[in-house]
């Protein structure tokens, strides 16, 4: 590229051959055009690392990426970010599908002028199979409050649909690999004390259910490290819990003590 970019698109990926290059197809699909897309791949012991290369051959804003070791998610995406040249930082999952507008309607957004202040700003997703069918949506909060208040009872952005001001990352710093599993609900946390939060009302993106998913098969790390990013916000940055925020505290601690597809179909039937 001879100018830098105004989005960087950074993908993480470990052991994801079998969607890989629908997750890419889609990026390279994109109405906007203006991006770099950052594909790092974390160690993947399957044909991942072949079927990224075979892509960046095609298509001059692939840069691709190996770790020599598995460095797990907060390392892998921070590298990722550091490379990038964008004002903004998108981000994608290897085995979900980004609608060929949610480039182009997140950029959007993001440059309007009165919307300078907002930091974070993510969109709504439909659940599909393994297959590519849909089996469902999740709606996120809109506004900046809503954001907020969301932090005591769920994650207020879907990872894979946000978009970042990359400014963020140099006043608050990158992924942080004690939060492993929570380490987007602890970097909105930490952003949000200077920077607003919003959710654009449509479904942008197409989130895959499978086996592979860190939601079901790291359950009780997560819940772990979800408590203990919660823990963080109120005593460092600053954010008030609730009497309703400490009691969903103290219910989600249980939940590490369950079978992991029941705590997904919990809290998906409580956000409803």
């Amino acid at each position: 590229m001879s100018h830098n970019p105004l989005v960087s698109i950074v993908m993480p990926n470990y052991n994801c051959a079998r969607f890989i290059g629908e997750a890419i197809e889609s990026i390279l699909q994109q109405t906007f055009y203006d991006f770099e897309f950052i594909i790092v791949d974390d160690g993947s012991a399957d044909d991942s690392w072949k079927i990224i290369c075979a892509y960046a051959q095609t298509d001059a804003r692939i840069i691709a990426v190996q770790n020599e070791e598995n460095l797990k998610i907060c390392r892998t995406l921070s590298k990722g970010i550091q490379m990038a040249k964008g004002k903004y930082i998108a981000r994608m999952d290897s085995d979900d599908v980004a609608h060929v507008d949610w480039l182009e309607k997140m950029v959007q957004f993001m440059e309007i002028k009165e919307h300078a202040h907002i930091g974070v700003c993510g969109a709504n997703f439909y659940l599909i199979d393994q297959k590519g069918k849909k089996i469902g949506q999740k709606i996120f909060p809109e506004t900046d409050q809503q954001c907020r208040d969301a932090f005591w009872f769920r994650n207020p952005f879907a990872h894979n649909t946000v978009i970042i001001r990359k400014e963020c990352f140099s006043a608050f710093g990158f992924y942080d690999q004690e939060f492993l599993y929570a380490e987007d609900l602890e970097l909105w946390m930490r952003f949000g004390q200077k920077y607003t939060l919003h959710n654009i009302q449509e479904f942008l993106v197409d989130y895959r259910i499978s086996g592979e998913n860190s939601v079901l098969k790291k359950q009780k790390t997560m819940i772990q490290n979800t408590l203990k990013a919660r823990k963080k916000a109120k005593n460092e940055y600053g954010y008030h819990m609730s009497f309703k925020g400490y009691v969903f505290y103290w219910g989600t601690w249980t939940m590490q003590f369950l079978p992991p597809r029941f705590v997904f179909w919990m809290f998906n039937f409580l956000k409803k």
